[in-house]
């Protein structure tokens, strides 16, 4: 009987490199595969981890190959997330990395040349279960809860899991970084990967100024009361706490003092952003949207757990249908609800699904 194919995305990190490691010591045919989508501006490493990508391939010993998506995620990734931020959203671009590229593309490419499956170094994990009427996969939070990515898998439904592979769920990150010492991998002290997925650890700010051009405007509070200008509403998210220029009228009602405001709201059509502070930061509901699920519109509307940012606390909520758009109440007022920004449900540690908030 052969033996399962699976092309493994090697990133040139060290957790797609010990996951690589795990399957082959597993048994499986083992292939790494270093998929380019980005390789331009300041704090892209691009050429530096498909070195490392091939160094871990090597050390391995299994076979290497490189796929270029560079066009696709710059229309798919890159575009949308520039359009989302010049409407006045917060988007997500890792959650769409995944869904269009690494389970969108990659998936599709390994389909096409033979592979059973594919694997990727996510902190989640993958189980098959059994109930009366069905068979299905279900999509769980990781052993280690700090890394737990499940957050920025929402959108994958059953033919993406049954195919897929992550096989840290049951590891913790120190004890990945032990495995890859332990067998030499060269990338076991490397440091974690942070910002924009494939893009790298870029100042959001600057980013976005690579195509959207200041714009100035006034910043009012909840009131209509002039605080003072703002740079341009696409470079503030909700939550944010200062960031814009306070008028000297303004802090003379505070005696001089500058209060601590956080930006509650983005008036893209006049070009408005609004701060509050207190009470007026919070939000006790959110509408979502553009609704998926790993398997069926499972969440009770009696009861869930739902996460509005990644590494955000999991709050309990209810929901209630609004046609194709579900009103979530939440047990605990939250701050820096943002529009753009997703929010996934969970049952215990079961991702049901999620949606965009509006």
């Amino acid at each position: 009987m052969s033996r399962e194919k699976v092309a493994v995305g090697l990133s040139g990190g060290v957790d797609s490199a010990v996951s690589a490691y795990l399957l082959k010591r597993e048994g499986y045919d083992v292939v790494g595969v270093h998929l380019v989508c980005w390789d331009e501006g300041p704090g892209c490493k691009a050429s530096r981890d498909r070195q490392d990508a091939l160094k871990v391939a090597m050390a391995l010993e299994i076979p290497f190959g490189v796929l270029d998506f560079q066009k696709e995620y710059k229309e798919r990734v890159i575009d949308r997330f520039y359009d989302d931020y010049a409407k006045g959203l917060t988007p997500n671009p890792d959650v769409w990395c995944n869904s269009e590229i690494k389970f969108g593309m990659f998936l599709e490419w390994a389909r096409s040349e033979g592979f059973d499956k594919i694997a990727t170094g996510h902190y989640a994990e993958v189980r098959k279960v059994e109930e009366e009427d069905q068979t299905r996969w279900g999509l769980f939070m990781p052993k280690d809860k700090w890394k737990d990515q499940t957050y920025f898998l929402y959108r994958l439904g059953q033919e993406e899991l049954g195919r897929a592979m992550f096989p840290l769920g049951s590891y913790e990150k120190k004890e990945v970084r032990k495995i890859a010492s332990e067998v030499g991998l060269p990338v076991a002290d490397k440091k974690d990967s942070q910002g924009i997925c494939f893009v790298g650890d870029v100042d959001i700010s600057e980013f976005l100024h690579r195509r959207l051009q200041d714009n100035e405007g006034e910043v009012v509070d909840t009131s209509g009361r002039v605080v003072g200008k703002h740079r341009g509403v696409w470079f503030y998210t909700i939550g944010q706490r200062g960031g814009w220029q306070v008028s000297a009228n303004f802090q003379k009602k505070f005696g001089g003092e500058i209060p601590v405001f956080y930006v509650v709201d983005k008036d893209v059509k006049n070009n408005r952003l609004v701060v509050g502070f207190g009470a007026e930061t919070y939000r006790e509901s959110l509408m979502v949207s553009d609704l998926s699920w790993v398997w069926s519109k499972r969440v009770s509307e009696d009861g869930f757990r739902v996460r509005i940012r990644h590494g955000g606390k999991l709050i309990g909520a209810r929901g209630e249908w609004s046609g194709e758009k579900m009103r979530v109440e939440l047990d605990e007022p939250q701050r820096g609800v943002a529009a753009g920004q997703a929010a996934v449900f969970y049952e215990g540690d079961e991702l049901l699904g999620g949606g965009v908030i509006g």
